[in-house]
């Protein structure tokens, strides 16, 4: 028989490193998606944002319209409702950066409510190559592999530069990471653990674990992470659909408001 069979010490220590390795890949998909999920969020107000602006001033006047033409009491308040809901420009210029400045849209939002074309948009993910990186380093210098509190520091603080890098989808700072890493001091062996502390460890990534599943659960549950959902392998292709649905939407409003005022 082999020594995990016949060590109950060495079972719980072979229990533990595969708790470990499945908890670090779960910790890079749940990171992986919360950068879609951000990513996918500031695109879409970026790309999406002037049109959604539109809509509310077309809805606005539209009801103007149609309370002005029947002096309906009840016309009057939707329309005053409907006009609350529209942004003024500092709140927009604020929310939508570089689409929108004091003179009105810019190029490329104004590009969205006409026939031009734009510039698309930046990738809403890491690229495979910075999402390889990640998962390497991730697996090496994770601090829940780390016995010494001092190497877990150590390791933490790492692993937070390595978020960010993967955040920004940095390769080029990935891999001089990764150099880092390898260059720096090697892992302290592992000490033999008591039971009671290898049982500790494993109550511990099982919590960690419930932590990470409600964190992806959240993002899943978003708006944005129901949007994604729809088109896992082609965000870009989604905000595209999503732009022509709010195009048409703009032409009918637009026509409807040519009708009242015409």
């Amino acid at each position: 028989m082999s020594d995990a069979t016949e060590n109950p010490t060495a079972r719980l220590e072979s229990a533990v490193r595969t708790a470990e390795q499945a908890l670090i890949e779960y910790e890079v998909a749940v990171e992986t998606f919360r950068i879609e999920v951000d990513n996918f969020s500031r695109l879409h107000h970026q790309r999406l944002g002037p049109m959604y602006s539109r809509l509310d001033e077309l809805d606005a006047q539209i009801a103007e319209a149609e309370a002005a033409r029947s002096g309906d009491p009840e016309d009057r308040r939707r329309a005053e409702q409907l006009r609350g809901l529209v942004q003024p420009m500092p709140s927009v210029e604020e929310l939508f950066g570089g689409w929108m400045d004091s003179d009105g849209l810019a190029p490329e939002a104004a590009a969205m409510l006409t026939d031009q074309s734009a510039q698309p948009p930046p990738r809403v993910r890491p690229s495979d190559a910075a999402r390889k990186l990640y998962r390497d380093l991730a697996r090496k210098a994770h601090p829940d592999l780390a016995t010494d509190e001092g190497e877990r520091e150590r390791r933490g603080e790492f692993i937070t530069r390595v978020n960010q890098a993967y955040a920004n989808s940095d390769e080029e700072l990935l891999r001089a990471l990764t150099e880092e890493w390898e260059a720096g001091p090697p892992p302290p062996g592992a000490e033999p653990s008591r039971s009671e502390e290898l049982y500790a460890k494993l109550e511990w990534l099982a919590e960690r674990k419930e932590i990470l599943a409600r964190a992806a659960a959240t993002l899943e549950d978003s708006a944005i992470g129901q949007m994604l959902k729809m088109a896992p392998d082609d965000p870009d292709k989604l905000l595209e659909e999503i732009a022509e649905e709010l195009l048409a939407r703009v032409s009918e409003r637009e026509a409807r408001l040519a009708e009242l005022v015409g």
